[in-house]
């Protein structure tokens, strides 16, 4: 059988013979030995049997298991993979002339059958079973090849598998949409699917986006669906409505690339005619909802403080209804009722439902009064708070605040007025003045104009460029010096107004240059005279001008000259003598103050000076506008707690007015602080920020361009407090219970009571028929101090409405709004009604408590119990849930557990045993917030014993009072306790405690924002307290430490103890062994009633005194005492302590050591040994050894502040050794050693080390054209120092490719010829004896890639800048020859490959000819021959030579001219730098400058020379081969390359003009012809 076997079967890991049972395999056996006998033909007969039985189809389709002769199959060959995708085909092992579907063939299932029949036909004992075993065979086969079938599939799906491992790269690409989505317009309500096919390996992550926001499916339960089969990927959308009204995208992604595919999705309106997908979310009023919106601001931001450089931002929240997705309001801030527009110094921001203003960088134009309006088709709503803003902190003490608002007005060509307000603060010193300062827009650099402070808050700016836009700023000084700079101006242009309107060009960004265009002038005419001249400003400082051009239109640039007369004079003088002023403003200085000015002007263009104007009227010098005169008197009055309403009559007479600022005072601190940073032009004003409580007076003062006013006289003084006022409306009015002619009313508290208790309720109710409201009747003359009341005589069945006022000392309030209509019948249902009136108090972060008052309707039963709802208040209403699973019979609930920070609501539940009644109304919003300065209640125990609670409230108003409560009832019997309050402290104190004062107490503050804590006084509290009350009233005296002993100078014993706290008349009794002890010789007592302490010291132990010491203390009624026994080894460590000491005491007499020696390690990994020494004099000697032998002194020895130093700046082998330092003198002798040899050593060693490896820097990775280098810095190296490198945690063994060394403090590793197996994670490691140092880096990935790519390019740069082309010697700038001469040019070429030599003249290649002979010998040498130069020769000649590596060029110019005879042969060579060095037979005459032209920075100076006409050689020899010739064989730097070229040429040869010259061994001798003398020329 086995050799039947298929081979994917004896391969196969799952193949095993002991597969089939014992039985069917000895069937087999026996029936292959009977087919083998009997079978007719030959044996392949039953091989062919054989291999019928065990081959299976490739086909993969299941066959019968059970009928041995299965149905056949039609075969495929198709390999699939997990998805059942066609990958591939696959050609089946066997063929034959017939299919093997499954099972047997027809052949062969015939010959079962003879074989069976003999069988039969052999045994006729057994021809029945033999038959029956046979079918159970065949049929066990038929289940063999279909496990066989399954097993070849798994096999192909494996080598499939293994396919597309192996070859992922023949079979990835990028994700391909075979379908793509398609859009779809669907009803409101209705589902819709998108859906796409998608293809590529690997298999793409598919994803779908709305509006480019990834869908996911959790975030929207049941809304969206995704599904993925088969490359076929859909998304499907439930229940559609507007919002679904999208662009989707569908994107999928592997790693060979992204695509993405589109559509879109419109839900329409069932009833409507909505064509188009949804607009975007509309701005202002949107008319066909046809509702009505109410907008309320919630959530408002209060009055601000910030200061100058902060950011503030400013934020409400809006809630509008009915609420609608795509609504939006209109959002406006205001500032001092000024709209605010987006820019940097303010941002706006609108999230749905908050709007937030955030200015970025405070400056004091920003305070002021702010306002958000939120405008909707139904009105508007807006609210408005102050933000202040303060100075910041100066640059220098005493300097003045900044000033603010700074403006430009009338911008001219090369003029502009600067103006801004003062500041509020001086610094305590009067202001001296402002200095302006520009900065061109584009720039930062800031120029000051003006070079001495002005006072008065407005400036002229001239010498500024027409066209350019500048912003301005302004400092204040004072004397103490400058303040910050102001905010900076708004941009803006010089230029002529009139020029603005037919400006045509924009601000260029980076200048700020404006373009402008002008009409045509007309030429050659003299403009007339300027119009209505006049003096528009007039200070002590500076006088501006203004005037008209002259009427006509079109004069070539008109300027002006201004000109100046002293009154009483006729002598004009032109101001501007130099430049003329281009604007029709002109602002003069340094006019005499108090002389009186007349002034005109002249017109001025190419064509003349025009005729002057008419002059101005007389102008004094001086300032015209005078400071403004004080204002009135001040009113302050009461706002509230934190505020003052200031009122003042206005200043009198002043001209310009910027406004006021007001300064507060608390009464007796004589210190003056501003209210305001910014003037304000009212007279009233509401003064921020004070402190409750306290007495203020205010001051005010008028503001102009001129100066600030004296001050107010100072306001009567006023405390801060807020104001009484009427309460504003009751509201949330409900019935709590109806008869046939009466209703219970109940409603909410004001949400202000105005500063003052409410005394009481006014209700009012009228009758409503048919929708109508009647008139108002009063329900009540007295007022009711509950918020519930029952209205009597009102008519059964009528409906009514009702409305509350509540009332205080100031008055009765305004009503509520009426209440909801309500029905007069009377309730009969068996539940009780709704509880009411409920309370919230003791918020904190995660609990509160809540009360309520019980239902007035009770219903058929008591009420028994409460449940109790909470919900989060943006929360729906199916959010409720109970609080408590089982009714509680109190009025009152701790509720805990909340989210801080999160808003809650709540609502209870009244039961009797009918049932659970009516909700109450729910409360007000209420978030779970522990307010700043929340207290808790405070028990205490004083020292008598009494136990009290105690409550202190920070926020108190002068009208607050503390109210105790327990169970939430207010305490009404003082027999129990005792209330006492003391400002804004409360103390009830328990009279007599015992279990009957169990219960919760709480504490109220009124007038407050819901101040108030509770304390739960449990049975197990009560008994702590009562213990605790227990030892103060039989106190004991507190031991901050109990009795102990140390040891004191001279060995001296002191036994001491500490108490706590022990008055005057305390006193000790002093015990040893139960007998007292007395101050003596011995025992010295001491006892500090101060301090508590109480000492006995004796001089020395004795054996006597071994036992137990005990101080007893008493102090009135308070005793205690302490103990401390002393035997047996402890008593004898003591002792032997002492003794030492006492010797130390009189070591110490003399020179001694304070701390023996040792040794430190500096940063410099310097060695410095040291000690501490003390009580030395001057004739103190101090003496080092080092192994027996005396260190001399020198620069290493040191003695400072008492410490002796020796320096080892290089520690080595040689310092390790026994040192010893020796102090002595007259008084004594002391010695410290140090062992720093072997263990001591190596220590040393060891830290010095460890200093090194620390100072080391993390391993880094460089290239070189050999290599990888990894490197790590040290701050010290030593020889010592153990270093160990590592390549994957083995330590490297170093051979000739991977090297580490030292160069100077680098320590690195070199990688030579790094390849793949080189990476992984290097380390190198410092041995320090301890746990060492490693520093690692890691050499794979991308790091190893561009190390390796670093390297490969370092290494081919090299080998190209050795093999490159070169012109390895340069050629002349400028060849002068004369006519019909030879020339002759030879220079070295060098290069690997060898390189192309091209010529080219004036940059067009030339080939060699007769006239020209190019010649490229030897691959070293190019030459250049011209038989008879012509001028047609004249020109630029180039060399080009190029290789595979890089391409250089030389040139030259040639320049024919005609010669004169020289009569002799001059030689001329250069030295290695192309420097001409004459010869001994070179005349004098010659020694002159021979170049004629001049080389550029890479070139020597060229030396031209006309040669003689005598042919000569090198040698002197004549040469007949040509009639004239010149050569000349120059060398130098190369002259260019072109950008192949990688580097620069470096080497310089000799240049040589004559022939003479014979020292290159390889090149051609040059020769020079010269039929006749002939003169040189340089």
């Amino acid at each position: 059988m086995s050799g039947s076997i298929p081979f994917y079967q004896k391969h196969h890991l799952h193949y095993d013979r002991g597969y089939r049972s014992k039985e069917t395999e000895s069937k087999l056996s026996k029936y292959q030995t009977s087919s083998s006998r009997y079978a007719a033909g030959s044996s392949s007969s039953a091989a062919s049997f054989s291999r019928g039985l065990k081959v299976s189809s490739y086909s993969g389709l299941e066959a019968s298991r059970l009928s041995p002769v299965p149905k056949r199959a039609k075969p495929t060959y198709l390999a699939v993979d997990k998805e059942n995708q066609i990958i591939g085909y696959v050609v089946p092992i066997f063929r034959g002339s017939q299919e093997f579907a499954t099972g047997l063939s027809h052949t062969e299932e015939a010959r079962v059958r003879d074989t069976a029949s003999y069988m039969a036909g052999r045994d006729l004992f057994t021809s029945g079973l033999e038959m029956e075993r046979s079918e159970l065979i065949s049929r066990r086969e038929a289940m063999r090849g279909t496990a066989e079938r399954i097993s070849l599939n798994k096999r192909i799906h494996e080598h499939g598998e293994h396919f597309k491992r192996m070859n992922e790269d023949s079979l990835m690409h990028p994700p391909e949409f075979v379908i793509k989505p398609r859009s779809h317009t669907v009803w409101e309500k209705q589902c819709v699917r998108l859906h796409c096919t998608v293809t590529g390996w690997p298999d793409p992550r598919v994803v779908w986006y709305k509006n480019n926001v990834a869908i996911d499916p959790m975030a929207c339960p049941g809304k969206y669906t995704l599904e993925s089969r088969y490359s076929v990927h859909s998304l499907e959308i439930n229940k559609c409505d507007f919002d679904d009204t999208a662009q989707y995208r569908v994107s999928a992604m592997n790693a060979n690339g992204e695509l993405s595919a589109f559509a879109s999705v419109v839900v329409k309106r069932f009833k409507g005619e909505i064509d188009e997908s949804l607009p975007s979310p509309r701005h202002g009023p949107v008319s066909e909802y046809g509702i009505t919106f109410k907008t309320h601001i919630v959530d408002k931001f209060g009055v601000s403080f910030g200061r100058e450089g902060e950011t503030m931002s400013l934020g409400c929240t809006v809630i509008i209804y009915p609420a609608l997705n795509r609504y939006q309001p209109e959002i406006q801030w205001y500032r001092d009722d000024v709209l605010l527009s987006p820019s940097k110094w303010n941002h706006m921001h609108w999230s749905g439902d908050r709007a937030t203003l955030t200015l970025t960088h405070l400056n004091k134009e920003d305070e002021g009064l702010y306002t958000l309006r939120v405008t909707t088709k139904s009105g508007y709503e807006t609210y408005s708070a102050y933000v202040f803003v303060r100075d910041a902190d100066a640059e220098v003490e005493g300097a003045p605040g900044a000033p603010l608002d700074v403006r430009c007005l009338d911008a001219n060509k090369d003029y502009i007025i600067a103006t801004w307000k003062q500041p509020a603060v001086d610094g305590g010193e009067s202001i001296l003045g402002y200095f302006v300062d520009r900065c061109e827009v584009g720039t930062n650099h800031w120029i000051q104009c003006n070079d001495t402070p002005v006072k008065f808050a407005r400036f002229p700016v001239t010498g500024l460029v027409e066209g350019r836009s500048y912003t301005f700023r302004v400092r204040a000084v004072n004397k103490s010096g400058m303040s910050r700079p102001s905010r900076v101006s708004e941009p803006v242009a010089a230029m002529d107004p009139a020029d603005r309107a037919r400006m045509r060009g924009t601000s260029a960004p980076w200048t700020g240059q404006i373009i402008v265009t002008e009409e045509e002038p007309a030429e050659g005419i003299v403009p007339g005279r300027p119009l209505e001249l006049q003096v528009t400003e007039a200070t002590k400082n500076y006088v501006v001008l203004s005037w008209k051009p002259p009427g006509e239109k079109g004069l070539e640039g008109v300027m002006y000259y201004v000109e100046k007369c002293v009154s009483g004079t006729d002598s004009w003088q032109r101001v501007n003598t130099e430049i003329p002023v281009k604007s029709p403003r002109f602002a003069l200085f340094d006019l005499a103050e108090g002389k009186s000015y007349s002034f005109r002007v002249r017109c001025c263009n190419t064509a003349g000076v025009g005729e002057p104007s008419d002059p101005t009227d007389a102008t004094t010098v001086g300032d015209k506008l005078d400071i403004p005169s004080a204002p009135g008197k001040v009113v302050p009055t009461r706002n509230t707690d934190t505020s003052v309403v200031v009122s003042w009559e206005a200043s009198q007479g002043a001209k310009e007015l910027v406004g006021y600022y007001i300064e507060s005072s608390v009464v007796g601190s004589n210190e003056w602080n501003p209210c305001n940073n910014k003037p304000v032009k009212a007279t009233r004003f509401i003064c921020h920020g004070l402190m409750t409580g306290e007495k203020y007076v205010f001051r005010v003062r008028a503001v102009n361009a001129a100066g600030l006013s004296q001050f107010s006289p100072e306001s009567e003084p006023v405390e801060v407090k807020a104001a009484i006022a009427s309460p504003t409306p009751p509201f949330g009015i409900s019935v709590l219970e109806c008869v046939r002619d009466s209703m219970v009313l109940g409603w909410k508290q004001p949400t202000c009571i105005g500063g003052a208790d409410i005394t009481g309720y006014f209700v009012d109710y009228r009758e409503v028929i048919d929708g109508v409201p009647g008139k108002w009747h009063e329900a009540n003359i007295r007022a009711v101090s509950e918020r519930a009341y029952r209205v009597s005589d009102l008519k059964e069945n009528r409906k009514y409405q009702f409305q509350v006022r509540a009332a205080n000392m100031a008055g009765v309030g305004i009503p509520s709004l009426p209440s909801d209509t309500f029905l007069c019948e009377e309730w009969t249902i068996a539940v009780p009604g709704p509880p009411h009136d409920l309370q919230i108090r003791e918020v904190r972060n995660d609990s509160l408590v809540l009360l309520w008052k019980p239902p007035v309707y009770q219903g058929r039963d008591p009420v028994n119990g409460f449940y109790i709802d909470i919900k989060e208040a943006e929360a729906p209403l199916e959010a409720w849930r109970g609080v408590n699973t089982q009714a509680t019979e109190k009025a009152y609930i701790k509720i805990k557990n909340l989210k801080e920070a999160e808003v809650y609501v709540f609502r209870v539940r009244a039961q009797n045993k009918a049932g659970v009644g009516n909700v109450s109304d729910v409360t007000e919003p209420v978030s779970a917030v522990t307010k700043p300065g929340t207290k808790e209640i405070v028990v205490d125990v004083n020292d008598d014993g009494i136990i009290s609670l105690n409550f202190e409230c920070g926020d108190m108003t002068p009208d607050s009072k503390f109210v105790w409560s327990k169970n939430y009832e207010e305490l009404t019997d003082p027999s129990r306790m005792t209330v006492e309050t003391k400002g804004n402290k409360s103390k009830a104190v328990f009279n007599t405690p015992g279990e009957e004062d169990i219960g919760i107490y709480s504490c109220l503050v009124t007038h407050t924002d819901g101040a108030s804590s509770s304390y739960t006084l449990s049975q197990e509290e009560l008994k702590r307290l009562l213990a605790i009350s227990h030892d103060h009233k039989f106190p004991i005296i507190p031991l901050k430490s109990e009795l102990a002993v140390e040891l004191l100078e001279k060995g001296r014993v002191r036994f001491w103890l500490q108490a706590e706290k022990i008055s005057a008349n305390g006193k000790v009794d002093y015990i040893f062994n139960d007998n007292a002890l007395s101050q003596g010789e011995k025992y010295k007592m001491n006892f500090d009633k101060n301090t508590g302490v109480i000492e006995m010291t004796m001089d020395s132990l004795t054996p006597a005194d071994e036992g137990t010491f005990t101080f007893q203390l008493q102090d009135g009624k308070a005793t205690n005492q302490s103990s401390l026994v002393l035997i047996g080894d402890v008593f004898k460590e003591l002792q032997k302590e002492s003794e030492f000491q006492r010797k130390e005491w009189f070591r110490k007499q003399g020179p001694h050591f304070i701390e023996y020696l040792g040794y430190e390690v500096t940063p410099e990994c310097c060695v410095v040994l040291k000690c501490k020494v003390g009580n030395m004099k001057k004739d103190t000697s101090a003496l080092w050894y080092k192994d027996g032998r005396e260190i001399k002194a020198d620069e290493n020895l040191g003695f400072t502040e008492g410490v002796l130093k020796l320096e080892i700046a290089q520690i080595s082998k040689k310092d390790s050794g026994l040192y010893e330092v020796v102090l002595k003198d007259d008084r004594g002798k002391d010695t410290s050693t140090l062992n720093l040899t072997d263990q001591g050593f190596k220590d040393l060693m060891n830290e010095v080390f460890s200093f090194i490896a620390n100072s080391s820097t993390p391993l880094k990775i460089t290239s070189t054209d050999q290599g990888i280098r990894l490197y790590t810095f040290v701050s010290y190296y030593n020889d010592l120092l153990q270093v160990t490198w590592h390549y994957k945690d083995s330590a490297i063994a170093f051979s000739d490719r991977i090297k580490s060394g030292v160069v100077g403090e680098q320590l690195w590793l070199q990688i030579t010829e790094p390849t793949e197996k080189d990476m992984g994670k290097y380390a190198i490691e410092f041995n320090d004896g301890k746990g060492g140092l490693r520093r690692t880096v890691e050499l794979s990935g991308q790091a190893f890639d561009d190390a390796f790519a670093e390297f490969q390019r370092l290494k081919a740069a090299a080998i190209a800048e050795r093999s490159r082309a070169r012109v390895a010697g340069g050629l002349p700038d400028v060849v002068t020859i004369q006519d019909g001469k030879a020339l002759n040019l030879t220079c070295n070429i060098s290069g690997d490959p060898m390189p192309e030599v091209t010529w080219l003249k004036n940059d067009r290649e030339i080939t060699s000819d007769d006239h020209i002979i190019l010649k490229f010998a030897s691959g070293k040498f190019a030459s250049f021959t011209i038989t008879a130069v012509n001028t047609s020769d004249s020109g630029k000649y180039s060399i080009l030579v190029k290789n595979k590596y890089g391409t250089e060029s030389g040139d030259f110019t040639l320049e024919i001219i005609e010669g004169t005879p020289d009569l002799g042969v001059t030689s001329y060579m250069t030295d290695a730098e192309g420097n001409v060095v004459f010869g001994q037979n070179t005349p004098k005459e010659k020694m002159k400058t021979p170049g004629t032209g001049t080389k550029t920075q890479k070139r020597k100076e060229s030396v031209t020379k006309i040669l003689p006409m005598e042919d000569v050689t090198a040698s002197g020899e004549p040469d007949a081969q040509k009639d004239e010739e010149v050569a000349v064989v120059a060398s130098g730097e190369a002259k260019a390359t072109d950008s192949e070229q990688t580097g620069d040429a470096e080497g310089v040869a000799d240049q040589r003009l004559a022939a003479d010259q014979s020292d290159a061994p390889e090149q051609p001798e040059a020769t020079v012809e010269e039929p006749e003398p002939g003169a040189e020329t340089a």
